[in-house]
């Protein structure tokens, strides 16, 4: 069965950095568009980033562009989200998603139909 497995949240001060990994099975990981959305305390799902199957191609929210950096490695079945001079407003909870139309690679979750539990990210 599909299983997404995120790790590497933290607590951390303002300007320092993260890396969070999100390690997929279950399914053909590497014809999926893979994306990393965060929730905050009593706010909205927002999508913070999401790369195309063969990682060509990333898109990137706004405020997280220039600062975080998506990857993924697919012999290992691994996204990952670097997170550059990380700001309080960037504490949420942070989930790993799967999207299996890698045409329609945007920062939608309406796209995504796997999900996993979250990593916490605490900026202070």
């Amino acid at each position: 069965h599909v299983q997404l497995v995120e790790s590497g949240g933290a607590s951390v001060h303002s300007g320092e950095s993260l890396e969070l990994s999100c390690q997929a099975s279950g399914f053909t990981y590497a014809t999926y568009c893979m994306g990393w959305f965060r929730q905050a305390p009593g706010q909205k799902r927002e999508a913070v980033a999401a790369i195309s199957p063969g990682g060509g191609s990333s898109i990137y929210t706004d405020p997280v562009q220039g600062r975080f950096t998506i990857t993924r490695d697919n012999s290992k079945g691994t996204l990952y989200l670097r997170m550059d001079s990380l700001k309080p407003e960037d504490t949420a909870m942070y989930y790993c998603a799967a999207n299996p139309l890698g045409g329609r690679c945007f920062l939608n979750d309406r796209y995504f139909d796997h999900w996993g539990q979250g990593t916490q990210v605490t900026v202070s």
